[in-house]
């Protein structure tokens, strides 16, 4: 079992990022879930077997016709036991980190 978590930037809201890759991750077995984030990124969770999340997190960095990805952040996380796929809400913006950093991890290090 493997668990990748993306953060997709670019103009990725409003082409049907979600609705497509809901699809995507449904045609390869994949569990997790999908949501537009308030900052214009879209967020997902990728769980399953190694090579099909592999071609989940490739899938992300094109999405779907209508998509122009800028760029991928891809981070590894523990597995959560997740099955099915689903398009979450979108989180309010005082609930979701600006340097797209995984849950729990350590806020950023102010620079010098």
């Amino acid at each position: 079992m493997n668990r990748k978590r993306v953060i997709v930037s670019g103009a990725v809201q409003g082409v049907f990022f979600r609705d497509t890759c809901r699809r995507e991750a449904a045609s390869q077995g994949v569990g997790g879930w999908v949501r537009n984030l308030p900052d214009g990124t879209v967020e997902a969770a990728f769980e399953g077997a190694a090579d099909a999340v592999g071609k989940l997190v490739d899938w992300a960095h094109d999405g779907p016709p209508a998509a122009r990805v800028d760029q991928v952040l891809v981070h590894d996380e523990e597995p959560e036991g997740l099955s099915g796929f689903e398009v979450r809400p979108t989180p309010p913006p005082d609930a979701v980190r600006h340097d797209h950093a995984p849950p729990g991890s350590p806020p950023p290090q102010a620079g010098p």
